[in-house]
């Protein structure tokens, strides 16, 4: 099967770059490396399909762990930033709290309006929230940052407007699944495949950024996908459609999926803003 062309995605309105869950860059980009586009465009094809889809198991993986995160959490002002179709909103909704979301996906943003209606909804990105500072209690941020090129400047926007002692739940993909090949993939205007901007970050990016702007750790999980559980299935002739690799891959080679065992799908943090 022949390895399809993928450009970036480009996404442009009245002139200027749409906002986008994450910036387009490529930290590993050499000139013989496409570069990889804004994710912007990718989340908005797939606004429809994503709750069916669950994250490819990744929501089963971070939910338990976020809900015991913010257990003993008082009701307040809550972000869900990066909100998609509002899962973590709902959430949080459910917990008492007053609900902001933001996303760079209309799309999405028009599902997560459905699903909370009391919520308030903004189209903004991740480093420039149109709220207030210190204004907010609880910051839930899910698979979002594995598309942000630097996480300093969007790190220090939540602490901007996290109050002293706000909670902030980051949950992203591993940066060991990124390096498998795990990307978001999408349709250009004419049909052609193309892939969002995905970036790895190690623990230590995270820290270095967090610790520097008085978020202090509480704690740190690295959870495997939840999966059907269902044995490797019989090698498959060829690797599958582009838009599923490497997972479809695993069904080519299931005696290499099974050899490289099980490795950490999602990180997820709870940060808290050292008190005033």
């Amino acid at each position: 099967m022949p390895v399809p062309n993928v450009p970036p995605i480009t996404w442009r309105e009245s002139g200027a770059e749409q906002p986008t869950r994450g910036a387009p860059a490529s930290t590993s980009a050499t000139p013989s490396t496409p570069r990889l586009g804004g994710s912007g465009h990718a989340y908005e094809q797939q606004s429809a399909s994503y709750d069916t889809e669950a994250g490819g198991g990744l929501f089963a993986a971070d939910e338990p762990v976020v809900a015991e995160y913010l257990s003993d959490r008082e009701p307040g002002v809550a972000l869900d930033a990066a909100c998609g179709t509002g899962r973590f909103a709902e959430f949080l909704a459910g917990r008492r709290h007053q609900v902001i979301g933001v996303d760079s996906s209309p799309d999405m943003l028009a599902h997560a309006r459905r699903r909370v209606p009391d919520g308030e909804f903004h189209v903004a990105a991740l480093d420039q929230l149109p709220l207030p500072d210190g204004s907010v209690d609880v910051i839930i941020c899910a698979l979002a940052l594995v598309h942000v090129p630097r996480l300093q400047p969007v790190l220090a926007e939540f602490a901007r407007v996290l109050r002293p002692g706000g909670d902030l739940v980051i949950s992203d993909v591993h940066h060991k699944v990124v390096t498998r090949g795990s990307v978001i993939k999408a349709r250009g205007p004419g049909g052609e495949p193309r892939i969002a901007a995905t970036y790895r970050h190690g623990l230590g990016d995270y820290l270095r950024a967090a610790l520097s702007l008085g978020l202090q750790v509480r704690r740190c999980e690295e959870p495997t996908a939840t999966g059907t559980g269902a044995p490797l299935p019989v090698p498959a002739g060829e690797i599958g459609d582009w838009r599923y690799w490497p997972w479809s891959m695993m069904g080519y080679l299931p005696s290499a999926a099974q050899a490289a065992g099980r490795w950490p799908s999602l990180v997820i943090w709870h940060f808290q803003l050292s008190a005033a």
